[in-house]
């Protein structure tokens, strides 16, 4: 019998074949021109995907969100994105960092910037980007270790031969939150041009004691120093702090409590978080020949965080009394990134090779402290509150649930000091191969080599460990015309012991292989002649995690995590005057079980979502959007049925926008129309984020 995963690889089989048949059978009647429309990650900008390869012919799903999509909607994070892009959703981050589960695995540090590695836990601005590129899928060929469910890449502005211009945007919102962007393009000669980025935001939300301050400024500087060769210079400077919020939690029925909704289990003063960065980013680029070029880049960033937080680690419906527990986490990180790239285009009779051969080196270092609450009444991280609002909680001094003033003190209780060094070295080779007029193929492998040192200052002990792991990619498409592929993909990635942050390799981890992640993918993409991309996907993530066995710590089991899903996306143009950008994705993961049966569920797992904007251009002038955003109810932990439900939902969104002139439109956007309480995502049983409530953001923007 075949299970659920396979009947849908034979559906979407006979489904692409069917069509295949039918554009084929279309062959012998006239045919009308079709016109490709911009579907290319364009070769002048340092993307994701390293070559400059069209959309259809990249054998994995795959999301770009342009800037001026970004200010139709009046996306303002990269959460806002997430939310309207299929197969990924939000997680909470713990009120601090962009979380996001790339198709049912949560990440912190899969985020790039301009193709460079950028894994620090912290809010990405939008201010300064061309585009956000969302690949889907283990990769470890183009993204090395990590990149496990996929990846997400910022594309910055960078300056601008022969123009001059000054775009700006200020926003307010019904909650007080505003928001200034600039950004300047100046002519400094016949072959460079300096161009400047700059925001400000003053944060506010629903939420009791919410506020905050985000600064970023980035000049970049373009120079053109002969006919061939572009050299890319920026600094980037991020300066946020904001008020952490890990929300609510669940009830007896293991559902959020909504009668809670309001009250903020966090400290007014204390619960905040800081970051300090400074970013270096420098691109080469070389044309050789009509056929060979190259490009090398170097990244450094130097970040300062800070994170301190109290948050509800239990809850007694019955009395109404909260368990508090809380940290603070202070990060100092170095990261130095140096890559090549060679690109050349070769023939070999009749077929055509697109050669990437790359080189890549990373040097981080990692200091990271972190200090448990300790309260005076318990001597213990942890203390009991009714659970009021307020709460009765101010500076780390409050009344506890027994009518004792009880004080806790972050410098007490030291959990964890530890100082990491990570060195990678990594080599990577991809052919992208033209077979016949109808086929082509990916084919390439990259080699790492992860070597870390950690220096346990609590333990007083030092533990290395090296890692060298091959990752191979391969991809057929197919392509009955020139604006359809069907694809078919395989591609691995890896994740070494010490996690996303290799914060630590204590325990049994110095002596464990890495989690190994495969993904198998099947698709089609159409473009077609109106302006309308249609893709669909089906695909199998199975993730080996090597165990220490329970009865016998000297052997190991292999702990199987899968995860099957289908997805579908539509973006373009419906009408001259209507464009759409829709998503719809499945998902369904389980934990295997050592006799090979399912085990539990995964968590933050929504098995349907869909997201839809509508934009209308009613004339010239005058525009309208209206969007719906559903999640289905996902699990908090990974412990099944009898686990924490996040409810699902349905958000309605709006926005209408109005060209005064040519250099001046006014837009106004509404969140949450229908003014749903909704709950977005979570971090764990007792942290579960409470949606906004109905809310709306007025924009001027222009230029001149």
């Amino acid at each position: 019998a075949l299970n659920t995963m396979q009947f849908r690889i034979l559906a979407t089989a006979a489904f692409c074949s069917s069509l295949s048949t039918t554009l084929y059978a279309e062959t012998d009647k006239p045919l009308e021109e079709i016109t490709v429309h911009g579907h290319y990650l364009y070769s002048d900008q340092v993307n994701a995907l390293k070559t400059p390869t069209p959309i259809l012919d990249v054998p994995q799903s795959l999301s770009i969100i342009s800037a001026d999509q970004i200010t139709e909607q009046g996306f303002t994070s990269i959460g806002d994105i997430v939310n309207y892009t299929p197969g990924v959703s939000t997680s909470q981050g713990e009120g601090h960092r962009d979380s996001v589960v790339f198709r049912g695995v949560r990440s912190t540090a899969d985020f790039y910037i301009d193709g460079m590695r950028d894994d620090v836990q912290y809010y990405r601005p939008l201010y300064n980007l061309e585009q956000v590129e969302i690949i889907r899928g283990p990769n470890a060929l183009l993204f090395g270790r990590g990149g496990t469910g996929g990846i997400l890449n910022r594309v910055t502005r960078k300056g601008m031969l022969n123009e001059q211009f000054t775009n700006y945007k200020a926003s307010v919102n019904s909650f007080g939150s505003h928001v200034a962007e600039i950004d300047v393009n100046l002519t400094t000669g016949s072959n460079s041009a300096f161009r400047i980025n700059a925001f400000y935001e003053g944060l506010d939300n629903h939420r009791d004691f919410f506020e905050g301050d985000n600064f970023g400024i980035n000049p970049t500087f373009k120079v053109e120093l002969s006919p061939a060769t572009t050299l890319d210079l920026s600094y980037e400077y991020a300066d946020h702090e904001r008020f952490i919020d890990r929300g609510i939690p669940a009830g007896d029925n293991n559902r959020p409590v909504e009668a809670l909704e309001d009250v903020v289990f966090g400290d007014p003063e204390l619960n905040t978080t800081t970051l300090t960065a400074h970013l270096l980013r420098a691109t080469l680029q070389h044309q050789f020949s009509d056929t060979m070029k190259a490009n090398v880049s170097a990244f450094y960033g130097d970040y300062d965080k800070l994170y301190q937080n109290f948050y509800a680690s239990g809850y007694d419906e019955s009395t109404n009394i909260v368990t508090l527990d809380g940290y603070r986490d202070p990060t100092d990180r170095q990261n130095l990134i140096l890559s090549g790239n060679l690109i050349s285009e070769a023939t070999t009779g009749d077929i055509t090779h697109n050669l990437l051969v790359g080189l890549e080196y990373i040097d981080t270092s990692s200091d990271n402290l972190r200090f448990d609450t300790f309260f005076d009444t318990t001597a213990d991280d942890n203390e009991t509150f009714f659970a009021n609002r307020p709460l009765g909680l101010a500076n780390g001094t409050g009344i506890n649930a027994a009518g004792i003033t009880t004080s806790n003190d972050f410098s007490t209780d030291l959990n964890r000091s530890t100082k990491s060094d990570i060195e990678v070295l990594s080599f990577y080779l991809q052919d992208e191969i033209d077979l016949t007029d109808n086929f082509k193929a990916v084919v390439g492998a990259r080699f790492d080599s992860f070597d870390i040192d950690v220096f346990n200052v609590v333990a007083n002990e030092r533990r290395s460990r090296t890692d060298e792991e091959i990752s191979p990619r391969a991809g057929l498409i197919y392509k009955p015309r020139e604006n359809v592929s069907i694809y078919a993909g395989y591609s691995e990635s890896f994740l070494p012991r010490s996690g996303e942050q290799f914060q630590n390799i204590n325990g049994d981890n110095d002596a464990l292989d890495p989690n190994t992640y495969e993904n198998i993918e099947v698709g089609i993409k159409w473009d077609l002649a109106s302006g309308l991309s249609l893709t669909a996907a089906i695909f199998e993530i199975e993730e080996s995690s090597p165990q220490p066995n329970d009865s016998d710590p000297a052997t190991l089991d292999v702990i199987d995590t899968v995860t099957e899903g289908f997805e579908i996306q539509a973006v373009g143009h419906l009408t001259d005057q209507w464009t759409i950008s829709a998503g719809y994705s499945y998902l369904d993961g389980n934990q295997i079980n050592d006799d090979g049966s399912e085990g539990n569920r995964k968590r933050e797992l929504p098995e349907n979502s869909f997201s839809l904007w509508n934009n209308y251009q009613v004339n010239e002038q005058l525009g309208f959007g209206v969007g719906v955003v559903y999640q289905d109810e996902f699990f908090a932990t990974n412990s099944g049925a009898s686990s924490t439900t996040v409810p699902d939902y349905t958000r309605v969104d709006a926005g209408i926008y109005y060209d005064v002139s040519d250099t001046l439109r006014v837009q106004l956007n509404v969140e949450n129309l229908t003014d749903e309480l909704y709950f977005p995502h979570s971090h764990s049983t007792h942290q579960i984020s409470v949606g906004a409530p109905v809310n709306a953001r007025f924009t001027v923007s222009g230029r001149f």
